[in-house]
């Protein structure tokens, strides 16, 4: 039965369910809506609440005034489970236009290439660009490098992060991104390193927390298929039952592109690691553990496979899920970044702007 509905979202919650908006939009304005989905909700009643709370918002409406009104229009003894009222939000606004989903872009995947890091740092500005410029598409691309260094947060302090000493000393050069978030220490062939660069409609109305697990629900199943279970410690902790295997951090763009990156450790030195970085007691106090060498617990024999063969595992996972194509870095590109690396990532300017 044709209901007159003529705006579709959906949205998986991340550990929840699916959550389905049919909106019919009349002057400019939601006249009817259907929320349906596998959800739970109680009372039965409560539908009706949820529905009539959404008629007369304009289809303009932003993120937080949907949420806000479902939840003030649900009955005192209403509860939601598997999807809450920022779950409503976003399939709203998907069903209007204003969000985006995976399935909504075409996306590409650039494998692994020898760089050097201060390059692999300056492509993450070089790509975030061109996708805010629409000469890319959102893209997934794969480091990799035969250098050493220690690649610093933006707002890192360089004295209190690195042993200056300790790194000259073992070739390791430091070098800072444009994103926040903690150190990688990064030697040929110790870590797997991503970064993907998407329009921020994919994560319309999500804080940072919420989007950290919703960008690598991927990198999870595809870590769950050689048998690694890992999951989301909050901030931006990824984390086995054996212990930390990684980090995340962003960067959110003008332009509306979000830099989304993440290095996982695959087969560290912790005792050099622990020389280098200067990791304070201040930093593991909320860990519960006693040592800062013991926090990271390597992939190679958790995942029982090399390095390459994994990251490949990622590629193809990303690339099934989202029916990614091959994406290239052109010489204009890798022209860019290695610019970009020699006036801007290299220089002490940029280095030591938070000493």
């Amino acid at each position: 039965m044709d209901l007159g509905y003529t705006h579709h979202g959906e949205y998986k919650v991340v550990g929840g369910k699916l959550v389905v908006a049919d909106l019919k939009v009349r002057d400019g304005a939601i006249a009817a809506a259907s929320i349906n989905g596998d959800f739970f909700l109680e009372p039965d009643e409560a539908l009706e609440d949820l529905n009539a709370a959404l008629i007369g918002l304009p289809d303009t409406v932003e993120h937080s005034v949907v949420r806000d009104a479902v939840a003030n229009g649900l009955r005192p003894d209403a509860v939601m489970f598997g999807f809450d009222a920022d779950a409503v939000a976003r399939v709203v606004r998907r069903a209007l236009g204003h969000a985006t989903a995976w399935a909504d872009h075409q996306w590409e995947v650039i494998a692994p290439s020898v760089l050097p890091i201060a390059q692999n740092v300056a492509l993450d500005e070089v790509i975030a660009r061109q996708v805010a410029a629409g000469t890319r598409g959102p893209t997934l691309r794969f480091w990799d490098w035969d250098d050493s260094g220690v690649v610093i947060g933006s707002f890192q302090s360089l004295r209190n992060e690195v042993d200056a000493e300790a790194a000259a000393a073992n070739g390791i050069q430091v070098v800072r991104r444009i994103s926040g978030g903690g150190a990688m220490f990064m030697e040929a062939g110790n870590c797997i390193t991503y970064s993907l660069y998407l329009p921020g409609s994919l994560v319309d109305g999500m804080s940072f927390a919420d989007s950290y697990p919703f960008l690598d629900t991927w990198v999870m199943e595809a870590l769950a298929s050689v048998g690694v279970k890992a999951h989301y410690k909050p901030l931006n902790d990824i984390a086995t039952d054996a212990g930390k295997i990684g980090g995340a951090a962003q960067k959110r763009l003008a332009g509306g592109v979000v830099l989304h990156h993440v290095t996982m450790s695959y087969d560290i030195d912790a005792e050099k690691m622990m020389s280098v970085l200067r990791i304070g007691r201040e930093k593991i106090s909320d860990k519960g553990i006693a040592s800062a060498a013991k926090r990271v617990d390597p992939l190679k024999r958790q995942a029982d496979m090399g390095r390459m063969e994994l990251i490949e595992t990622m590629r193809r996972t990303f690339a099934a899920k989202y029916a990614a194509v091959a994406g290239t870095l052109d010489e204009t590109t890798l022209a860019a970044a290695k610019d970009l690396a020699e006036t801007k990532f290299t220089t002490e300017e940029w280095t030591a702007r938070v000493p």
